[in-house]
């Protein structure tokens, strides 16, 4: 009996650790969770939600217009902003254990979530007729947070190579690309595609807010290629 009891905890203790691997693997190169820390992104996404991020966009997949991706802070846009309390003792270290293999989603201290709007070398202006202009294309954003306009801030940007142009659904509370421009050439608010960890595919939880998150493909359908490469 001693015997057979020792023998189920070692095959347990190899499931858990084989699982364990699996899923760091899994977060390393393939899926990771975030959580949502701020409205930046209402409605698409809500305080509180956890989204999956695939990682291979960028990379075997490109990115597109439209894409809400998790990238990293490019330079002091969280600047201001809480840190979360930390947790402490054996509940912080478990939790920590955790999120470093996967199993539960990251609170991204250094980490933002917004929505592409613009890819190298597009121009993007602030507005025509009250709408935001991709390569000279009027775009109807059907995402933009209700009774936000398309944005209270004018620009005319052309997005530099190797770089993307992002904004939050919830225009009047997102400190996004427009807010870090302060040349307007589009040069510093402007996200280097390498710091982006991957795009957005799914809310995960609540388990009421489940589903898939789109891209909006008939908003960007149609919009030009650049006239000219970055």
């Amino acid at each position: 009996m001693v015997r057979w009891a020792g023998a189920a905890v070692k095959e347990v203790a190899l499931v858990l650790v084989m699982a364990m691997v699996l899923s760091f693997v899994v977060k390393t190169w393939f899926l990771q969770a975030f959580y949502i820390p701020s409205g930046s992104m209402e409605e698409t996404l809500l305080v509180g939600d956890r989204v999956v991020v695939s990682k291979l966009t960028p990379g075997p997949f490109d990115l597109e217009r439209g894409d809400v991706v998790v990238f990293e802070d490019p330079g002091d846009w969280l600047g201001g902003t809480p840190e979360p309390d930390p947790r402490s003792g054996i509940p912080g270290a478990v939790n920590d254990a955790l999120v470093f293999v996967g199993l539960l989603p990251s609170e991204s201290e250094n980490h933002l979530i917004k929505r592409v709007v613009g890819l190298p070398g597009d121009r993007v202006v602030c507005c025509d007729e009250g709408r935001l202009t991709v390569n000279g294309a009027r775009i109807e954003e059907p995402y933009v947070f209700p009774g936000d306009v398309p944005s209270s801030v004018t620009f005319d940007v052309t997005v530099p190579e190797g770089r993307i142009w992002v904004m939050g659904d919830h225009r009047s509370d997102s400190e996004d690309s427009r807010f870090h421009d302060p040349e307007g050439t589009g040069a510093e608010g402007s996200v280097p595609v390498d710091r982006v960890t991957g795009r957005a595919i799914a809310v995960v939880w609540p388990l009421p807010r489940l589903g898939w998150l789109s891209d909006f493909p008939a908003t960007f359908s149609g919009v030009p290629s650049p006239t000219s490469a970055p």
